[in-house]
Formats: structure tokens, C-alpha cells, sequence
């Protein structure tokens, strides 16, 4: 693996629902994540889960406590060196797939690198069309969204998150739209990924069959993390990805 990727200490969340109502999201979470690690994190809704994943993507601000990714101590960091960090370090793929309807899947997958700047458009595409090709969309480049399946759809957002080679995937529900087979292929992709490319992956779910395919489960119940522990691994073999990306 090598040295800590992340690094979160006695984070706390509150949120002020009025003068009177507050609501603790998170209560003195600490958590440590090491390059390459592939996390599948659970919990009940109001657990605080998904309130710990928006900090890690710098979605959202925790009221005390440190998060550190790659050495960079987020409470340092203005709004505009958070975006940044989230268009360069952090890829987002969302249960939704928020993809552009009106845009072909071609042109999703380069927005990102697209708004960053800095590259041809032959480059731009070049890379884009090598990473549909990766994750099994070569000759789909061209489609809308809704001439694509959900789980083709989710391909594309899998790819529009690798485009700018961050150094962690933060995947919410992933496979909460599809259906059973279409979620074991998408889980086997974020497999090889992790695999291949090293790349770090924390995923949320509910789903205990979903959170097999990961390394490490970690369990959150009323803000605090409740069970950390690695997964028991059948030896499932997965196709490799293909190369050129």
C-alpha cells in the first residue's frame, strides 16, 4: 500500500436546524486510508455517512476536527483551493449518474478536463475515447445518455471521474439504480480498477453482497464509526481492463 492517503481526526459535524435544534452528523470521527485501499462505508441513513463523505470530497465543512488528504489540511484551504483539489485529486460517481442529457457520452467524459483547460481538443478526446474504451464503451462514444442503459450510463460517469487521474475515487451508491447483474458488472469494474491502476476507492452503499468487493468496511451508527474491519475475500477472478489509457 504505502503511506496514508487520508488522514481524518476526531472530525465533528453539527448542524443547527434552529437557536434551539441542532443535529450531531458526526461525533469525533477518526480515520485513517492508506493509498490503493478500496473502502466500502455503511451505516443506517442518519448514521452520518454520507455527511463523512461530502467532507472528504469538500462538499462540506466540518464544524471541528482535521482532514488531511495527500498532506493538504483542509481547514487551510479557501473555497476556490477546495475546488481545485476536487478538480484535480477526487473523481465523484453519484447513484444518479449526473450526465448531461443534451451532451454524448464522448462529451461528458471531457467536460471536466474541459472546464480545467490546458488541453487540445485532439487530446481532449483521444483520452476521453480511451477511457469509454476501458470501462467497455468503445463504439458508445457518440450516444446521449437516454439512447444508454443505466448501467452504461454509470460506465460514462466512471469514466468522466478517471479523466483528470485523480488520486481517489468517492463513489456514493453506485449501484443503487440498477438491477443485480448490471451492479455485479459495475462492481467488477471498480474491481480491476482498483486492482490495475492502484487508484483508492471509498464507496458508500447499504448493500452487504456490494460492499464485498471491497478491502475494508468501515460501519458508521449515530456519527461514530462502529466497526473497521477487512473483508474475508472469495477468489473471484475478474476479467482484466483493457490498456492504453
Amino acid at each position: 500500500m504505502g503511506t496514508n492517503l487520508i488522514e481524518v481526526t476526531d472530525l465533528v459535524k453539527t448542524f443547527y436546524l434552529s437557536e434551539e435544534v441542532k443535529v450531531h452528523a458526526l461525533k469525533g470521527v477518526s480515520l485513517a486510508v492508506e493509498r490503493g485501499e478500496y473502502i466500502a462505508v455503511m451505516g443506517a441513513s442518519g448514521s452520518g455517512k454520507s455527511t463523512f463523505m461530502n467532507i472528504l470530497g469538500f462538499l462540506d465543512t466540518p464544524t471541528s476536527g482535521t482532514y488531511i488528504l495527500e498532506g493538504i489540511d483542509g481547514s487551510l484551504l479557501t473555497g476556490d483551493q477546495k475546488a481545485e483539489i476536487r478538480n484535480r485529486k477526487i473523481g465523484f460517481v453519484f447513484q444518479g449518474f449526473n450526465l448531461l442529457s443534451r451532451t454524448t457520452a464522448l462529451e461528458n467524459v471531457e467536460l471536466p478536463l474541459f472546464y480545467k483547460g490546458g488541453y487540445s481538443a485532439t487530446s481532449l478526446t483521444d483520452r476521453a475515447r480511451k477511457l469509454l474504451a476501458r470501462v467497455g464503451l468503445a463504439g458508445r462514444e457518440e450516444h446521449h445518455p437516454n439512447k444508454l442503459s443505466g448501467g452504461e450510463q454509470q460506465r460514462v460517469a466512471i469514466a468522466r471521474a478517471l479523466i483528470n487521474d485523480p488520486s481517489i475515487i468517492l463513489a456514493d451508491e453506485p449501484t443503487g439504480n440498477l438491477d443485480s447483474q448490471t451492479s455485479k458488472e459495475i462492481m467488477d469494474l471498480f474491481t480491476r480498477l482498483n486492482r490495475e491502476t492502484g487508484i483508492t476507492i471509498i464507496m458508500v452503499t447499504h448493500e452487504h453482497d456490494v460492499a464485498d468487493y471491497s478491502d475494508r468496511k468501515v460501519i458508521f451508527r449515530d456519527g461514530r464509526i462502529i466497526d473497521d474491519s477487512a473483508v474475508r475475500k472469495s477468489k473471484r477472478r475478474v476479467k482484466p481492463l483493457l490498456r492504453g489509457c
